[in-house]
């Protein structure tokens, strides 16, 4: 029995009307599977590997993010979004349109906590950043730089990891552990390393640890990278004629950050790492080097300085006699302390080992 025109009409107007419904609601989302709220409520929520976009829109649902799961399933359906989106842990809040949410979940978009390492940081200013980020507590951290296991599992031979954890941006995703994020870093370091550096220490007397040991007290030194050479060149003379480093930095690691000024009470200050009490280098980095300061300790100019005095403005003043050197610090300290590199009552010593020298 065939059916009145108009009434075959008016079926055929529903289903326009249907389908043109469902393609807003696919294209638009429209109000039933608009945003709960206003983006107050912030979730960071964990897509697992394996799970169904039918738990994880339940979970959704749960936190408020959307307002009906089953609602949210039928339009990702609908964009054929359900077997696309991928596994991850994912920023998102109640102010998001569903569209956006399955966006960024089948593009990948996890989220990551993302923090940056700047070259010459020392474990304990890491571990101090770390905290300010509210990602480790710093202590956390920090026990795990002297974990014997992981020091071992790294083959690294010092008592932390410190020179070892390479300056650079990092992504972390929730979850990751402070042991996790040793490996990564230190992982980039040795890629670096090897790349860049590796095969040249072969052919230098100084050992890869040493090398390390020396770019950290060269970042710390150094304000303008240009100079780092010629302080490498200092720090390497001095180690030819067996002076003393007396590199400030070293006076005050494992106490304070140094920030360009030292006491007499620093410098005095009985540590395995005073390089103004102690002969060579230290027994370990004082920070995490970066490319510049590593390649200023494996080619350091050559010059016949053995002082350097900080001026004002960030550079040095360069040095080959302790008499010159004495002026220098006299002009830019001002008598604030005592020289950069040698307390004045040294200074029969001194010029004991450069009469040696000459």
């Amino acid at each position: 029995m065939k059916l009145p025109l108009s009434k075959k009409y008016r079926i055929q107007l529903l289903l326009v009307i249907a389908l043109f419904l469902l393609f807003l609601l696919a294209r638009f989302g429209l109000f039933l599977v608009n945003p709960p709220g206003t983006g107050i409520n912030v979730q960071i929520l964990d897509f697992g590997q394996g799970q169904s976009l039918k738990k994880f829109a339940l979970t959704l649902e749960r936190q408020k993010i959307v307002g009906s799961a089953g609602l949210f399933l039928f339009y990702a359906r609908l964009r054929g979004d359900d077997g696309r989106v991928k596994a991850g842990y994912y920023q998102l809040n109640d102010g998001m349109k569903p569209g956006e949410i399955l966006r960024r979940m089948v593009a990948g978009e996890v989220y990551q906590l993302r923090f940056t390492v700047p070259e010459g940081y020392s474990i304990y200013q890491v571990a101090e950043l770390l905290a300010g980020r509210r990602l480790f507590e710093r202590d956390e951290f920090l026990r795990e730089c002297f974990s014997t296991p992981l020091l071992r599992e790294l083959g690294i031979s010092g008592k932390s990891v410190e020179g070892y954890l390479y300056p650079s941006t990092y992504d972390m995703t929730p979850g990751m552990t402070p042991a996790e994020l040793i490996r990564l870093m230190t992982a980039q370091f040795e890629k670096v390393f090897e790349r860049e550096f590796a095969d040249r220490v072969k052919e230098k007397a100084l050992t890869k640890r040493e090398i390390i040991i020396l770019a950290s007290m060269i970042e710390k030194e150094a304000v303008r990278p240009e100079e780092r050479p010629l302080i490498a060149s200092v720090f390497r003379n001095r180690m030819r004629r067996g002076m003393p480093l007396q590199s400030d930095p070293t006076a005050v690691y494992g106490v304070r950050a140094f920030a360009g000024n030292v006491t007499k009470n620093d410098i005095s200050r009985v540590t395995p790492y005073n390089t103004y009490l102690i002969g060579g280098l230290p027994p370990g980095p004082i920070g995490n080097p970066g490319n510049g300061a590593i390649e200023a300790a494996i080619n350091p100019a050559t010059t016949r300085y053995l002082y350097f005095v900080a001026k004002k403005d960030g550079s040095h003043y360069f040095s080959t006699s302790l008499d010159e050197h004495n002026s220098a610090v006299r002009k830019y300290l001002k008598s604030t302390r005592g020289p950069t590199f040698k307390p004045i009552a040294g200074q029969a010593r001194e010029r004991k080992i450069l009469a040696t020298v000459k």
